[in-house]
């Protein structure tokens, strides 16, 4: 179980890095939007997976707290650029 669990985590951060990549240099904004959800996502994966590692529960409020912000900040981000394309208030 641990060698597996190794493993997924291994696969997760490769993920990542290559999200990051994407958040970094996606072709237009709303990919970069994208990449940095992904991203986000891709973290709460990795605390889960540590906090299934380690038989530690404490660890998944963390991921669940850090899901709760990282969507209302893309929701914000969402927001701001489409209002800034309009040009509105």
């Amino acid at each position: 179980m641990d060698v597996a669990m190794y493993i997924v985590l291994g696969v997760l951060l490769v993920l990542l890095a290559f999200y990051i990549g994407m958040a970094a240099k996606g072709p237009t904004t709303w990919d970069r939007l994208l990449g940095l959800d992904l991203v986000c996502t891709k973290i709460i994966l990795i605390i889960i997976a540590f906090a299934a590692l380690h038989n530690t529960t404490f660890l998944l409020d963390f991921a669940v707290i850090y899901a709760l912000s990282g969507f209302i900040g893309i929701i914000f981000i969402a927001l701001f650029l489409s209002r800034r394309k309009r040009g509105g208030k």
